[in-house]
């Protein structure tokens, strides 16, 4: 499995739980893109839309190397999950404070690009200052030893 992109920001800002592998609809030559490295995360977030999920606001650049097509970098991407799946994240999105993010997008065994989402709630700043804490105590204890 190679990892192209981590979204760092949403396990800072979230308690993120219930992770499943989706397949991602790409165009043309975005794969192409993905496999050197130009895709990212932040500030991209999962919809749930007539019974189908679209990942919003994720970044992947446009291949230099084609003339012809180049599709809009941010552009709105359908997820590829079972029915199932979606309507229990679905469900989970209802309660309050539930939000569906993307935490990586990766090539599984059979070269096709994943992502992987997880369901997330909200942090409040007390839980952000505590996990600076314990990042910040696990390095002191990794220099120390």
């Amino acid at each position: 499995m190679k990892v192209v992109s981590n979204n760092k920001k949403a396990f800072f800002d979230f308690f993120v739980s219930d992770l499943v592998e989706a397949g991602i609809v790409l165009e043309g030559c975005e794969v192409k893109s993905v496999r050197e490295g130009g895709a990212s995360l932040k500030d991209s977030f999962v919809v749930i839309k007539n019974g189908e999920m679209f990942l919003k606001n994720a970044y992947i650049k446009t291949y230099e190397k084609t003339s012809s097509f180049k599709p809009d970098e941010r552009r709105t991407r359908k997820l590829l999950l079972n029915k199932s799946e979606i309507l229990k994240f679905e469900r989970l999105v209802k309660e309050k404070g539930f939000t569906i993010v993307a935490t990586k997008i990766y090539f599984d065994k059979s070269n096709r690009v994943k992502v992987e989402i997880g369901l997330a709630k909200g942090k409040k700043l007390y839980d952000k200052r505590q996990s600076i804490k314990e990042r910040q105590q696990k390095r002191d204890l990794q220099r120390i030893s």
